[in-house]
């Protein structure tokens, strides 16, 4: 019996030994950043939002797309909230979007997606933030992705500052050294750099603050709704509990009666 008790324990712990080291993140270094959307009493931070919409459209939409994401719900509550004449004039002032019916390009509406950017050949980033995964990821417990998600945004942000400043080139290509990248070493050149991007409302600019703000904005994008889901789930989860009470004093207000007589022989 002990013996069949051992070998199980063994298989199991072999079993898990790859997730468990996949979680710790033995592809890449992933840091553990503190996001306000976290948990499931979570909110995204509008202001953050909208500074991670600005370091998306002066840095990355260089050669990166979403095209996966309306313009219009830069105005949607919950996320960037963004005053709709100032979506619309965000929109007209930075893409172009090819309209079939003037067989031409013109200046795009809050109607539009977020144009695709396939000419550096780099990867969407509509979904990035759920496609990838941190140290608490799919392989995570699941008590862990409850409170902290699947460790996307934690991915971007620990991607973004993980450079070392180290280079190298193989076949024509150069590298960058990356201890969050898996392999160590990734194609895409550091894109940001400490006051690379002035706020208006004069928030710190560091390589470590501008990568958490536009991780936060790639989870909005990735999941727009995520606080509907989180309140829907809130007040399902009340509504159970109540549910569940009321059950159980109508079974005992029925019952009471037949359990409260005493059978004679």
């Amino acid at each position: 019996m002990f013996k069949k008790l051992a070998i199980g324990a063994a298989v199991a712990l072999g079993l898990t030994a790859p997730a468990a080291t996949y979680a710790a993140g033995a592809g890449g270094h992933v840091e553990d950043f503190s996001f306000s959307f976290e948990g499931p009493f979570g909110t995204y931070d509008q202001n953050q939002l909208q500074r991670g919409l600005q370091i998306y459209t002066e840095v990355c939409s260089a050669c990166h797309g979403m095209k996966f994401v309306p313009i219009r719900t830069l105005a949607d509550e919950g996320g960037p909230h963004l005053p709709e004449d100032q979506v619309r004039a965000y929109a007209e002032q930075n893409f172009e979007v090819f309209d079939a019916e003037l067989d031409d390009f013109r200046p795009a509406k809050p109607v539009d997606h977020f144009p695709a950017n396939t000419s550096a050949g780099a990867p969407d980033l509509s979904l990035m933030a759920k496609a990838r995964a941190g140290f608490h990821g799919p392989y995570g417990t699941g008590i862990n992705q409850f409170f902290k998600g699947i460790g996307g945004p934690e991915y971007i942000a620990s991607i973004l500052t993980g450079y070392t400043g180290e280079e190298k080139e193989e076949a024509g290509t150069l590298f960058y050294e990356n201890h969050a990248f898996p392999g160590g070493w990734i194609a895409m050149a550091p894109p940001l750099s400490d006051e690379l991007v002035e706020f208006a409302d004069g928030h710190d600019n560091s390589v470590h603050h501008m990568a958490q703000d536009v991780a936060a904005f790639l989870m909005w994008a990735a999941e727009p709704k995520m606080m509907a889901r989180k309140q829907a789930g809130l007040v399902g989860v009340l509504f159970l509990v109540i549910l569940a009470a009321l059950l159980y004093l109508t079974n005992k207000k029925i019952w009471a009666p037949i359990k409260g007589k005493r059978f004679q022989v």
